[in-house]
């Protein structure tokens, strides 16, 4: 008998983060597809993924948010590894975007790549296509997925700060 190997997608810490960036609210998959434009059907694998990663409860409705910080702090740029590209037109991420843009000082900016953005940097990859938009629509999701970057192509110092603020972000403590 053969046994499928679950494996984590990119784009299931976007999923996640959305639903921290709803902050305990409850929440429903089809407004969360549209929201993220990432299909009904992929928002749901993407759920079971992270039930069996133990990133979510059983219930699949809320984040482990200390399982969740332990991935993203010490696994994540090893999973899903980043280089600063090209500079181009895009969305600014990392220490270049909120909440870190006000605590480094930095005249290398790092943005998603993205035709309607208004900041020229380092390209970066964004876990998921369709990231740009959906951080321009929700502040606080646009917050959480600069600090992931942060985590994925930072230096200690980025990389320290981010873990701060996500801790402020997951509600468990500085």
């Amino acid at each position: 008998m053969r046994v499928k190997q679950e494996i984590m997608s990119p784009h299931d810490i976007v999923v996640l983060l959305k639903i921290v960036s709803y902050n305990n609210e409850t929440w429903q998959q089809k407004p969360m597809a549209e929201a993220l434009s990432i299909s009904q059907s992929e928002i749901s694998k993407s759920l079971q993924r992270s039930i069996f990663a133990g990133l979510l409860d059983t219930n699949g409705k809320k984040v482990m948010r200390l399982a969740l910080l332990e991935f993203l702090q010490y696994g994540l740029r090893y999973v899903f590894p980043q280089k600063p590209g090209p500079v181009v037109r895009g969305v600014p991420t990392s220490h270049s975007a909120a909440p870190l843009n006000t605590t480094i000082q930095s005249a290398e900016h790092y943005v998603w790549p993205y035709g309607k953005g208004k900041v020229r940097g380092h390209s970066i990859v964004p876990l998921y296509k369709s990231v740009p938009e959906a951080a321009l629509k929700d502040e606080k999701l646009h917050q959480l997925l600069a600090l992931v970057d942060a985590l994925r192509v930072g230096r200690a110092r980025e990389r320290n700060l981010a873990i701060i603020e996500l801790k402020k972000h997951f509600g468990l403590g500085k």
